[in-house]
């Protein structure tokens, strides 16, 4: 039975979802601030989180920031904090998706399932599958609806990352870092370009990308299909 914790000050939505998530196999915590929340994570060790920006002692972020220093977990943001500039933040401190208040519990449960998959690190000689997407990362073979699909490396190198984190959006700081280097975080330009190139090459429509999707002004998103 996986187990979440819940951080989040206001006891209605404690028990909105721990009712949601308790009814759907999930054993459940809660913390109402972020020094409790750290506290629990360390004795408790969940294996999800699911974490408040607005609690009365320390900042969601501040919460984020503290864990990332010793734990990988999954954290998924619920926040009334909509805008991107705190949907980056978040994202770029090392939260695995952001979810904005008032939301519906069928979403959180597969966000929550996403993250789950995204916890177990993808082995190199496993087969990616998503939708007519297929992806033998030890022999670095793409596939569309069964036909070889030739990527340059730079293709390939965004792709595969996407696959490491399937499910969970990049910010376009984070795609630039890890694909062309630290000094490149400001070059979004060449993401509009290689994307735009990549989904000619993989997206049954690019005009309307199923799997590759872009998060509004945060970043981009491989849709995992199973």
């Amino acid at each position: 039975m996986p187990e979440v914790l819940i951080v989040d000050d206001e006891i209605q939505i404690r028990r909105f979802l721990r009712i949601g998530l308790e009814t759907n196999g999930y054993k459940v915590y809660e913390s109402p601030n972020g020094h409790d929340a750290i506290l629990k994570v360390a004795q408790r060790k969940p294996d999800l989180v699911i974490l408040d920006m607005e609690l009365p002692d320390l900042d969601g972020l501040e919460v984020l920031r503290r864990l990332r220093e010793w734990t990988r977990l999954p954290v998924i943001i619920l926040s009334v904090r909509a805008s991107d500039v705190d949907k980056v933040a978040a994202l770029d401190a090392g939260a695995d998706d952001y979810l904005t208040k008032p939301f519906s519990m069928d979403e959180l449960l597969a966000r929550l399932r996403v993250a789950q998959r995204h916890a177990q690190p993808l082995a190199e000689t496993q087969i990616f599958k998503s939708g007519p997407l297929q992806v033998d990362l030890s022999r670095r073979i793409v596939t569309v609806n069964d036909q070889t699909v030739k990527l340059t490396p730079t293709e390939y190198a965004l792709l595969r990352l996407l696959i490491q984190h399937h499910g969970k959006v990049l910010t376009h700081k984070q795609i630039l870092r890890e694909v062309w280097g630290p000094e490149y975080v400001n070059e979004t330009h060449y993401l509009r370009v290689y994307f735009a190139q990549l989904r000619q090459k993989i997206e049954d429509d690019p005009a309307l990308p199923r799997l590759i999707v872009t998060e509004a002004g945060v970043g981009y998103r491989l849709i995992d299909e199973g």
